[in-house]
C-alpha cells in the first residue's frame, strides 16, 4: 500500500516546493528537509491522540464530517496559496484549527523543536505545519473512505505511517527535535507529544 510519503513526495517537489519555500521565506532544500521532519511529528501526535478509543473515534468522526480527501485533488492550488476548488470543505484547509486539535497546549513546544532542528524561525515553522496538517487529514480521510476504515483501523494506519515517516526523515533533525522535547531526559514528554515516534527518536540520539 502506498503511504503518505508516496503520495505527497512527488506533489511537494519541483515548482510546488519552490512556491511553498517562497511562501515561508526559506530555500528549497531547507523547506524539503523541514517537511520531512515535520510530517512524522504531525503523524506521531495524531497517533498519540488515537491511543485511546475515544480519541480514535473523535478522529474518525472529524474525517467523516470534514475531510473527504478531495483536497488532494487540488494540491497545487492549495500549496501555492490559491483557491483550492469549489466544493472543498473550508474546515479541510483550516491548518491552524487542525493543529490546535492535534497538539493542543503543546503546539508551541513542538514548533520550537522543529525550528531548532531545521534552522527555520518559529513563524516559518508555523506556516509549514499549517500547510502540512490539512494534507495529513485529507490523506487519512481518503484512506478511511477507500478502505472503509473504522476508528481502530485508523489508529493502526497512523501507527504504520508514523513509523514509516520517522524512518524516512533526516535522523539528525529528528534527533534534535527529540532532545528538545525531552529536555529533562526522562523520555516522558517526548512520548506524550509524539506517541509512537518516542522509541524511534530515542534510538537515534
Amino acid at each position: 500500500m502506498a503511504g503518505i510519503l508516496d503520495l505527497l513526495g512527488p506533489a511537494l517537489g519541483g515548482d510546488t516546493l519552490h512556491s511553498l519555500s517562497r511562501s515561508i521565506g526559506a530555500d528549497d532544500q531547507t523547506t524539503q528537509r523541514a517537511m520531512m521532519a515535520a510530517l512524522p511529528v504531525i503523524l506521531g501526535a495524531m497517533n498519540r491522540n488515537t491511543n485511546d478509543p475515544q480519541g480514535a473515534q473523535s478522529l474518525a468522526n472529524a474525517l467523516e464530517r470534514d475531510h473527504d480527501g478531495s483536497l488532494l485533488d487540488h494540491l497545487s492550488g492549495f500549496l501555492t496559496g490559491g483557491n483550492t476548488a469549489p466544493g472543498v470543505n473550508p474546515k479541510a484547509t483550516d491548518g491552524a484549527g487542525i493543529l490546535g486539535h492535534i497538539l493542543g497546549g503543546q503546539r508551541s513546544q513542538v514548533e520550537q523543536g522543529v525550528a531548532k532542528a531545521t534552522g527555520l524561525d518559529s513563524g516559518q515553522v508555523t506556516k509549514l505545519l499549517i500547510t502540512l496538517a490539512p494534507l495529513v487529514m485529507a490523506y487519512l480521510g481518503r484512506q478511511k473512505r477507500q478502505r472503509n476504515l473504522d476508528a481502530g483501523g485508523l489508529s493502526d494506519l497512523l501507527r504504520q505511517e508514523t513509523t514509516q515517516a520517522g524512518r524516512a526523515a533526516p535522523s539528525d533533525l529528528l534527533g534534535t527535535i527529540g532532545s528538545f522535547l525531552d529536555r529533562d531526559g526522562d523520555g516522558s514528554p517526548l512520548n506524550d507529544v509524539l506517541g509512537g515516534l518516542g522509541g524511534l527518536l530515542g534510538g537515534r540520539r
